[in-house]
């Protein structure tokens, strides 16, 4: 059984002491291929380093996170160095898989509206340009993203919505939008969940696994740091909620993150 982990920040300093460890964990556990999400020109250095040493586990996306907009007078300058990325990959880095992590978040603060919706918009605009998916951050902006999705209807613009834990009714609306999978994480399985609900109601086409490592640790871990290897407890709360069996799930969610992603398929994956 193979699963692709399609959003994991395996190269953030919470597994500086245990990286190699937490990925032959990953492995062992059938997680064969990560996807790393960029935030910022901070952590760059951090993720291609990764991404080199493993490439054909770890496959990095590029984007600006929303949160990296907030009281950053130079946002407009990462945004340029975003692009710049996306267009001419660094030495050693074959090319990335999505723009991300991209889109709202006024979680922390709502004072930065204007600039994370037109930080989104541009990096939209530009994997439309460069026929790449997205990947979309949202939190406690479910309007206001959906609002740009919308607006981008018919553009061709395709992508996942990350974390995905919202209602039936906000699922089957952003389906609506074009060609977008829900990328479904730890808070499936938390007792009480609306995820858990919705996910009943999805088709098992539209679903993507992801851990958001280190955070977001799914049941029996939580409290730990999550990891890319607890991808499997996600998987097997979705084949529950499915009626259906975890290899099921982790054959069909791997098929549709080849897709989105232009992955090989994992038949042909060789061993580093």
């Amino acid at each position: 059984m193979q699963i692709v982990d399609t959003h994991c920040h395996l190269y953030e300093p919470e597994f500086d002491a245990d990286r190699e460890e937490a990925l032959a964990r990953a492995v062992d556990a059938g997680v064969g291929r990560m996807l790393c999400p960029a935030i910022d020109s901070q952590s760059h250095g951090r993720l291609f380093d990764l991404c080199r040493r493993h490439p054909r586990r770890c496959i990095p996306m590029m984007g600006l996170h929303p949160t990296s907009v907030n009281d950053n007078p130079r946002w407009r300058k990462e945004l340029e160095l975003v692009e710049q990325l996306l267009r001419t990959p660094p030495d050693g880095i074959a090319r990335f898989c999505a723009a991300g992590e991209i889109g709202l978040d006024f979680y922390w603060s709502a004072d930065f509206r204007d600039e994370q919706t037109e930080a989104f918009r541009r990096q939209c605009r530009l994997a439309v340009d460069l026929d790449l998916p997205i990947a979309v951050h949202t939190r406690n902006a479910w309007p206001e993203m959906t609002a740009v999705i919308e607006a981008f209807r018919g553009t061709g613009l395709r992508g996942v919505f990350h974390a995905f834990s919202e209602d039936a009714a906000t699922y089957r609306r952003l389906k609506a939008c074009g060609d977008f999978l829900f990328g479904i994480g730890g808070v499936v399985t938390f007792k009480n969940s609306r995820a858990a609900e919705t996910v009943r109601e999805m088709d098992l086409d539209d679903i993507l696994l992801e851990t958001d490592c280190p955070y977001l640790t799914p049941a029996p871990r939580r409290g730990q740091r999550n990891e890319p290897a607890y991808t499997q407890f996600v998987c097997a709360k979705i084949a529950e909620l499915q009626g259906t069996t975890p290899a099921t799930v982790a054959a069909a969610t791997t098929a549709n993150a080849e897709r989105m992603f232009g992955l090989c398929p994992s038949q042909t994956e060789h061993h580093e």
